[in-house]
């Protein structure tokens, strides 16, 4: 089926658990077995898990008690991001080797817009297939790929043939591969989504496909919209080499559950110098304060104060904070706090560097 609008040559490149691979290519001790990135206590997260691991379930962002539970030979290993982040610029320096048009996701994914590249190679699943060779001849990691006409097609194959694999999508194939694709494997559906689209009797592309967009719009909003046209290869976002951040956070989880706004200041602040620091290092400033406080019961909940001006500075940050957190008396004690600040002045500022502010979560380990 000819397809009518824009095709560009995207590669998504992601790469395989590669937090807990890093943990392992840099001691050889840990090679084979299971491994995850981030705490073992009682209030640990889990960060990253190894593919042993995650044979036994363990998954990112679950608790370490219950990682351990699932897997009692799990082995934990504190994260240390600056060797991340030493390891995904050397990646990304192999990115460049074949085209300035790379959009960093984080740190250990990123897409690539291949259509016009430096190697002059016409095909986009050669190209793909070279770079994760270098990159596990020069680095010592494998990495898998997706390839096909736009960012969200390219981003949905790179997980069909994990780990250290890659699938393409081509323009030919397109419509027949999103109708058979189950709903959960969209990019951009998640959980609760899913659910709800099962409940609408919703399970496949092709499913999705026979609603109208009005019927979308109406039970899913604004992302109705873009359900409509994905699921018909429509998906015109370009490759943005210079991704501009929405929003700066910081977040901490505590070993232990907090039940009065006093005990919580001190966190607080210590949350605030973290965010000053990321905001200063990016020249960043912004409007909007974003508290986050995630209950005992993991129920959640955000206020928000928007400011007239431009706030950098910690004791501004944490004034405006404070405002929210008495704003209305807490429902439960209190496991984890955050604090964001977005309506940034980054439409004044020119573009950043080749390069992607990763605003990573933070844990108390």
């Amino acid at each position: 089926m000819k397809l009518d609008f824009p095709q560009r040559k995207i590669i998504h490149v992601d790469m395989d658990a590669f937090y807990a691979s890093v943990e392992q290519m840099d001691n050889p001790a840990l090679k084979g077995k299971p491994v995850a990135v981030g705490g073992a206590e009682k209030r640990g997260v889990v960060s990253a898990a190894s593919y042993e691991a995650r044979k036994f379930g363990v998954r990112s962002a679950m608790s370490g008690y219950l990682a351990k539970r699932n897997c009692p030979d799990l082995i934990f290993v504190p994260p240390r991001f600056e060797r991340y982040k030493e390891i995904s610029l050397k990646i990304r320096t192999i990115f460049f080797d074949y085209t300035d048009l790379v959009e960093p996701l984080s740190l250990d994914e990123a897409y690539l817009d291949v259509t016009t590249n430096k190697k002059g190679n016409p095909s986009a699943s050669l190209i793909a297939m070279e770079i994760r060779q270098r990159i596990f001849d020069e680095v010592g990691l494998t990495a898998s790929a997706g390839i096909s006409i736009n960012k969200f097609l390219a981003k949905v194959a790179s997980d069909y043939n994990k780990p250290n694999g890659q699938k393409t999508v081509n323009p030919e194939e397109v419509i027949s591969f999103l109708e058979d694709l189950e709903i959960r494997k969209f990019y951009g559906v998640g959980k609760v989504t899913a659910d709800k689209m099962y409940h609408l009797g919703i399970f496949t592309g092709k499913d999705l496909k026979l609603k109208s967009v009005e019927f979308l719009k109406e039970n899913f909003g604004k992302s109705g919209d873009y359900y409509y046209h994905v699921v018909r290869g429509i998906h015109n976002s370009e490759v943005k080499p210079n991704r501009i951040p929405k929003s700066v956070g910081a977040e901490r989880t505590f070993e232990e559950n907090l039940s009065s706004e006093v005990f919580m200041l001190q966190r607080l602040e210590n949350i605030v110098t973290e965010l000053e620091k990321r905001l200063k290092k990016s020249k960043l400033s912004g409007k909007t304060v974003t508290l986050k406080i995630k209950y005992s019961d993991f129920t959640l909940q955000t206020r928000s104060k928007t400011l007239p001006y431009y706030i950098a500075d910690k004791s501004l940050i944490l004034e405006t904070t404070q405002e929210l957190l008495y704003q209305e008396k807490l429902e439960n004690s209190v496991r984890l706090l955050g604090i964001s600040l977005s309506n940034l002045n980054t439409e004044k500022n020119e573009p950043l560097e080749q390069k992607e502010l990763t605003v990573q979560l933070k844990f108390d380990l």
